[in-house]
């Protein structure tokens, strides 16, 4: 059977598996500790780590090499970072909180004065208690980040400041995984792996990417292939089209950058560039058939990797999928986004609904009719019942095909005829297989030229 007639997952014995919510926490555990940034061996780690269940292969991009408009940056080392008070106690430790120290900190030793240090320091005057996430990539800074209560608390006097970090010449890398499928097209999922200790804004997304790859990956077989794609947020994303953009272009069906996935809110959807696309109707679709709460949102240049996927040179169908949008959480980039800021179940949530848009992705084929001229005689074959009663299954299967041969021109997608009938994806998927098998609609990318007029 050609891979276009593929129900293996409309059907519910083969289920692909989702992961528990142990399995999500065990991994959630793992990653939390480290020290990540968008270069350097906290990133590699993580990649590691994430390859256990995604068998990534790695893109290292050097120091100094040139991607569109950027300059791939120095390799940050880092080793340690501390204060020490007046009264000789150790604060501000990286070592036990990630974000206490500026992100791509340049090494610094010394001895500074209450007055000097505030200059370095970084807090957040309307929100007492938590700490600032700040990053200085492409500057000469250091500093640190410390909550607005402690800043105020400190006392004055000389402090010692050890910034133990290096830039060195080394790599930036992105990494990348794609499960093949038995037709041309292509669905990305892509996340970033560069923010320390924050669990909603960093952590969801890779986790939902590594479980949904294990659950595609278990399936028999796959119309469409996935590429599954993992680097630091912004520059990676843009290192990465410089080598697979043109493949992208040629070959993207539809794309989601996974991220703040985790938190209590309902599914949301940020809209690509491109106006109505593939992408944008496929979760949309998917969700509501499956009952999964969610909003759309319109696209702007903010955000996450979307922002490059659509950038203009590009305009590929790439949708952002979360759950609060960067600015609607006061817990972003912020020490409250921690572990308990998230939920297991809710990224489980997010596999099973990334799942549901795959099925409706793999069912979403373009047909056209070989009997075009009229409706077919189905009974001919076989594809009508001998006694027309009303109501039961038999009566929506009959609709479902009828909606099918009066749509299928070869223009019109399974998701367009979908929302024109009201009719769900699956049921639509299914009938056209038997239609197919019947000889009475084709794909159109088997389309050779238009039928003749019967005589």
């Amino acid at each position: 059977m050609r891979a276009y007639q593929n129900r293996d997952m409309l059907k519910k014995d083969l289920a692909p598996p989702l992961p528990t919510p142990d399995e999500v926490e065990g991994l959630l555990h793992r990653l939390w500790p480290i020290m990540r940034s968008i270069t350097g061996a906290g990133q590699r780690l993580t990649h590691d780590i994430l390859g256990e269940i995604v068998p990534l292969a790695h893109t290292d991009f050097a120091t100094g090499e040139r991607v569109f408009d950027w300059d791939i940056p120095k390799e940050w080392v880092f080793r340690e970072a501390y204060v020490v008070t007046p009264d000789g106690r150790r604060i501000l430790d990286a070592g036990i909180n990630t974000l206490h120290l500026v992100n791509y900190s340049r090494p610094f030793r010394g001895r500074l004065d209450l007055a000097e240090l505030q200059g370095h320091l970084h807090s957040l005057p309307d929100r007492s208690r938590a700490i600032p996430y700040v990053t200085s990539y492409y500057a000469d800074n250091w500093g640190f980040c410390l909550s607005e209560e402690m800043r105020a608390a400190l006392p004055e006097g000389l402090y010692e400041v050890v910034v133990d970090t290096d830039l060195i010449d080394g790599v930036m890398r992105v990494s990348d995984c794609v499960l093949p499928g038995e037709e041309e097209g292509e669905v990305l999922f892509s996340s970033y792996t560069c923010h320390p200790s924050l669990a909603n804004n960093e952590l969801s997304g890779p986790v939902v990417l590594a479980f949904l790859y294990r659950a595609l990956a278990a399936l028999p077989r796959r119309r469409l292939s996935y590429r599954f794609v993992l680097g630091p947020e912004n520059i990676g994303s843009i290192a990465y089209l410089s080598h697979q953009g043109e493949h992208l272009r040629r070959n993207l069906q539809a794309g989601y950058i996974l991220t703040n996935i985790g938190d209590d809110r309902p599914l949301c959807l940020k809209k690509p560039q491109r106006a109505d696309s593939v992408a944008e109707r496929a979760a949309i679709q998917a969700f509501t058939e499956a009952g999964i709460a969610h909003r759309a949102i319109e696209f702007d240049p903010r955000g996450a990797d979307e922002r490059n996927y659509c950038s203009p040179g590009f305009d590929l169908p790439v949708c952002a999928l979360m759950r609060s949008y960067f600015t609607e959480s006061a817990a972003y980039h912020t020490s409250d986004d921690t572990l308990d800021f998230i939920s297991a179940s809710q990224l489980v949530a997010a596999v099973a609904a990334c799942l549901e848009v795959c099925k409706v992705l793999e069912a979403n084929v373009t047909w056209r009719s070989t009997a075009p001229f009229g409706e077919p005689f189905f009974s001919r074959h076989h594809l009508a019942p001998a006694l027309s009663t009303p109501g039961g299954s038999a009566d929506q299967q009959l609709l479902a095909r009828r909606w099918l041969m009066n749509q299928a021109d070869g223009r019109r997608d399974l998701l367009t005829i979908a929302r024109r009938s009201d009719l769900a994806v699956s049921l639509l998927a299914e009938q056209a297989a038997i239609l197919a098998e019947a000889g009475l609609i084709i794909p159109e990318s088997d389309h050779a030229a238009a039928p003749d007029l019967p005589h």
